[in-house]
């Protein structure tokens, strides 16, 4: 028997992110469907109306601009959270194309 599964995720609460990373978050969000998307693909998915696992169909292989609202947000807090610990640990990310 398998022991159980206790996740202990970093705590990101107090965690706050500026209006740069904010606009960040959308192209990571982007991106990370992009990759879910292309990895569907290769491995013989494609879009249907319904998810059907069996036939390997999924109504979310469609462009990011085009899902709906719920399942790019899920994608968002995705992207967020990762930029969360990532200033958490003490990195910092710098637009270096920034000429502010």
């Amino acid at each position: 028997m398998k022991p159980r599964y206790n996740p202990q995720p970093l705590d990101t609460y107090t965690v706050m992110l500026t209006a740069d990373l904010l606009q960040l978050t959308e192209l990571l969000a982007k991106n990370t469907h992009d990759i879910w998307a292309a990895q569907r693909f290769a491995e013989g998915w494609q879009y249907g109306k319904e998810r059907n696992d069996a036939r390997k169909e999924h109504p979310c292989l469609i462009p990011y601009e085009e899902l709906p609202e719920n399942e790019k947000e899920y994608d968002r807090c995705t992207s967020m959270e990762i930029l969360r610990v990532i200033q958490l640990l003490g990195y910092e990310i710098k637009n270096v194309n920034n000429n502010e």
